[in-house]
């Protein structure tokens, strides 16, 4: 993974949202994390990290946040109306928390794995709490490195979706559309359907940031 270009379209997301009159409430970027953290961490929540998560930690950032807003009063088109936002953020500050909230949902609300909605909330690892009680997460079935799934506790149309193939190919992807927002009435206009993953390339994704101006 080039992560000189990942921290380039950061920069660039940043720059152009100020610029746009939006603002940016948090950017963080800790140091790479030591495989002892790594190995402290899979003990604790008793599960191995995927493989391309591990080398984003340990190669990059052990803990990676950007909150980014436009401002109220800017013009939407219809297509785009409901993104208002970016909140990208991953690590292992939060990862035991995210893990323990959806196993409370697991445990509260959808316990049953022969159920077709309670199923895609098991066999999960969370790592990304959207802040409406629903959760970004790794498919644990999917084997040494994990797809990206959505977990969404109220029926959102975008529950069980797959976002990427594995950790590194999501995050390339996702911020190629400027990080949108994580709740999936945000992301949903840049795939194609539950197993399409997100579409960088598609004409709504070059619409999107032809609308902002992100030449990412």
């Amino acid at each position: 993974m080039d992560y000189e270009l990942m921290i380039k379209r950061m920069q660039t997301i940043i720059d152009k949202i100020e610029e746009l009159g939006g603002e940016i409430r948090e950017v963080i970027l800790d140091e790479p994390a030591s495989p002892e953290q790594i190995v402290r961490i899979e003990t604790e929540l008793g599960v191995k990290l995927p493989e391309s998560f591990k080398k984003v930690l340990i190669e990059f950032s052990s803990y990676f946040s950007l909150r980014w807003f436009l401002p109220d009063e800017m013009e939407r088109n219809e297509e785009f109306r409901e993104i208002f936002c970016g909140t990208p953020n991953w690590g292992l500050k939060y990862l035991a928390l995210a893990e323990e909230g959806r196993i409370g949902w697991v445990e509260q609300a959808f316990p049953n794995p022969e159920d077709e909605y309670d199923a895609v909330w098991h066999n999960k690892l969370a790592f990304c709490e959207v802040g409406n009680g629903d959760y970004l997460a790794f498919d644990m079935s999917y084997g040494d490195d994990a797809s990206i799934v959505y977990l969404s506790h109220d029926g959102g149309e975008g529950h069980g979706f797959r976002l990427g193939d594995n950790f590194i190919e999501f995050i390339d992807r996702w911020s190629r559309l400027g990080f949108v927002g994580c709740e999936d009435w945000q992301w949903m206009p840049f795939t194609a359907g539950p197993e399409s993953g997100l579409l960088p390339d598609s004409e709504a994704a070059q619409r999107f940031r032809a609308w902002l101006g992100l030449n990412i």
